[in-house]
C-alpha cells in the first residue's frame, strides 16, 4: 500500500512540478487555497487555519509543506510561520512522524565569497521573508526534539526545469535545483528512517561546478546524488 502524503501548497510554484516524480510512489492528498494550474483536483486548505490543516492531515502517513507567501507582510507571517506551527501541531495530533519542510537558503549573502560551503550556521539577516521562514525552521526543530519526529527541510535559491541544450553566455547557477533532483530528494526524505537530532536542513542544488556550495550533507545523510551531470550543459568547447 502506498504511503498517504499530504501535500500543502499543491497549486503553488513548486509542488505542481514535483507530482511527476511523486505520484507513482505515493497516494498524494493535494490541498491549497487556489485551483491547480493543471486542473487537478485540489481540496481547499488554508495552512494558516489550524482546523483546516488538522482536517486535511487526518489519515496521512507524512506531510509535505511547500506553502509560502513572500510579498505580503501580514499574510507571510501567518502562512510561513504560523502555517509551520499548524503543520507540526496537526502532525502531533495524529501521530505523524515524518514532515518535509522547505525554505530559502540563508547563506548566500554571507558565504558567496567562500568555497565548499556544505553545512554552516544559517545567517537570517533582516529580510522579513527570511525571518518568517527562519522562525518556521526553529519551530520544526523544536517539535522534532519534543515529539521524536523526523523533519527534513530543503533550502534553495532557485528552482526550474532541466536544461535541454548547451548553455551559452551564462555560468553555473550558484544555488538552483532542477525539478528532477528535488523530486528525488523528496522521495529519499520520505523513505529514510531517521536523521540526526530528528531535524536536518539540506542545501538543495543541482550544479556544483562553481565550487562554492555543495550537496555533500544530502549525499551523506540521504544518499542523494543529482540525477544527471548537469554541469555538462555549461561545458565550454576548447
Amino acid at each position: 500500500m502506498k504511503k498517504k502524503v499530504l501535500l500543502l501548497g499543491a497549486s503553488g510554484l513548486i509542488a505542481p512540478n514535483l507530482l511527476e516524480g511523486l505520484q507513482p510512489y505515493y497516494d498524494l492528498h493535494l490541498v491549497d487555497v487556489k485551483a491547480h494550474p493543471d486542473g487537478r483536483e485540489v481540496d481547499q486548505c488554508d495552512v494558516s487555519d489550524y482546523g483546516q490543516v488538522l482536517a486535511a492531515a487526518e489519515g496521512m502517513h507524512a506531510i509535505m509543506n511547500f506553502t509560502v507567501i513572500r510579498d505580503d507582510a501580514e499574510r507571510s507571517f501567518h502562512v510561513n510561520t504560523r502555517g509551520a506551527l499548524n503543520v507540526m501541531k496537526a502532525a502531533v495530533a495524529y501521530g505523524i512522524k515524518k514532515v518535509i519542510h522547505s525554505g530559502p537558503q540563508f547563506v548566500r549573502r554571507t558565504y558567496d565569497h567562500d568555497f565548499d560551503v556544505a553545512d554552516v550556521p544559517p545567517v537570517l539577516g533582516t529580510g522579513y521573508y527570511c525571518l518568517t521562514k527562519g522562525l518556521a525552521s526553529e519551530i520544526c526543530r523544536a517539535y522534532a526534539r519534543a515529539y521524536d519526529m523526523q523533519i527534513i527541510s530543503f533550502v534553495f535559491n532557485g528552482l526550474g526545469p532541466r536544461p535541454e541544450a548547451q548553455v551559452a553566455d551564462a555560468d553555473f547557477p550558484p544555488f538552483t535545483v532542477v525539478w528532477e533532483d528535488l523530486q528525488l530528494a523528496c522521495r529519499l526524505a520520505l523513505e529514510i528512517e531517521e536523521v540526526p537530532d530528528g531535524f536536518q536542513e539540506f542545501n538543495m542544488l543541482s550544479w556544483e561546478g562553481h565550487g562554492k556550495y555543495n550537496v555533500d550533507k544530502a549525499r551523506r545523510l540521504l544518499g542523494f546524488e543529482p540525477t544527471e551531470n548537469w554541469g555538462r550543459y555549461f561545458a565550454r568547447k576548447p
